[in-house]
């Protein structure tokens, strides 16, 4: 039986017993585990050295690698200072959509195989963003606070004031990977009309219309934002886009906050271009003292946590582990970064 000296950096949310009962559930490995636990999510993540979204532990991982062969980790962060400390280093799988927390052209430069983790969060992000867009559509914050403020406002059944249906509504899902596929089969269910615009997408299941950005965003009652940030995504909605929504429309960000002008987001909620949004994130995490949007009209927001389930973290760990196997035996898994 081989034995895998391994280190498990997990944290508070996707934990080391959790991966360590995944890992040994592989048959035929025997696996010797060192473990450090970082922080997050009681510590929010940030830029460390060049990576991103890691928690600053270049040093508690740097001690822990000595003569480990495979590296299991959400947070950490392996920059090239942590990777020139791990000589024997040979698997990292990252248990996230993408390894942004990994320096990944130098662990390929060092013989290291690196594996995310995809959809491990898709179907909490999906439930989520459906709860999100349903809040802002109803305007649940808002009639909360008036029962937290003693008040019993039936007025708001009035005509101009009451919510929308998703039944015969149009939703745009900007983005058509694992998480945009699971709402997009919700707004189905409900008796929405889907639009998809993903560049990737060539052809749409029956009963999704696959059209370009500027028609889904004209076309749409709502529009939620699921697509990777990368430098061709980055602010691809501002005001010129948020300009071509109907009137009244609802906006939802649940991907990633570089997506979205929020400025411009704020100008057209203050105007009623927007008639409500709702973000589960920003362009600066955690939200600054003072922000617009907390005094924004119609918005819903939660501090990024869309993907928070206790679901979500067995899963993460299930599919790390399904890595390490495909690793361990000499075949590519589903989750192996290419350079």
């Amino acid at each position: 039986m081989r034995t895998v000296k391994t280190l498990l950096a997990g944290d508070h949310f996707v934990r080391n017993e959790l991966l360590a009962a995944a890992l040994r559930a592989i048959p035929d490995v025997e696996f010797d585990f060192r473990e450090v636990t970082l922080p997050w999510p009681l510590t929010p993540y940030g830029r460390v050295a060049e990576v991103d979204e890691a928690s600053d532990a270049e040093d508690q991982l740097i001690e822990a690698l000595g003569g480990v062969e495979l590296a299991v980790t959400q947070m950490g962060p392996f920059t090239e200072r942590v990777l020139d400390a791990a000589p024997d280093l040979r698997y990292l799988v990252v248990c996230r959509g993408g390894p942004v927390n990994v320096n990944v052209a130098a662990a390929a430069q060092r013989g290291i195989a690196v594996a995310a983790t995809p959809g491990r969060n898709a179907v909490a992000a999906a439930e989520h963003a459906v709860a999100l867009m349903m809040g802002a559509l109803r305007n649940l914050p808002r009639l909360q606070r008036t029962l937290e403020q003693g008040e019993w406002r039936s007025d708001l059944y009035a005509y101009d004031e009451c919510g929308s249906e998703l039944d015969g509504s149009t939703v745009g899902l900007i983005g058509y990977g694992a998480i945009g596929q699971r709402v997009a089969r919700v707004m189905l269910a409900f008796g929405a009309h889907v639009l998809v615009s993903d560049p990737y997408v060539e052809q749409a299941p029956d009963g999704i219309e696959l059209v370009d950005l500027h028609e889904l965003l004209r076309r749409s009652d709502v529009v939620s934002l699921h697509a990777r940030l990368t430098e061709q995504t980055r602010g691809m909605i501002g005001a010129e886009q948020l300009a071509v929504m109907r009137r009244g429309a609802v906006l939802v960000n649940t991907a990633r906050g570089g997506l979205l002008d929020y400025d411009a987001t704020g100008d057209a909620l203050e105007s009623g271009q927007l008639g409500a949004a709702a973000f589960d994130v920003f362009p600066a995490e955690p939200l600054p003292e003072g922000s617009r949007l907390l005094t924004a009209p119609n918005i819903v927001m939660t501090p990024h946590l869309a993907g928070a389930t206790r679901q979500t973290a067995h899963r993460a760990g299930s599919i790390a582990a399904s890595a390490v196997a495909a690793f361990l035996a000499g075949k590519d898994p589903v989750g192996l970064v290419h350079v």
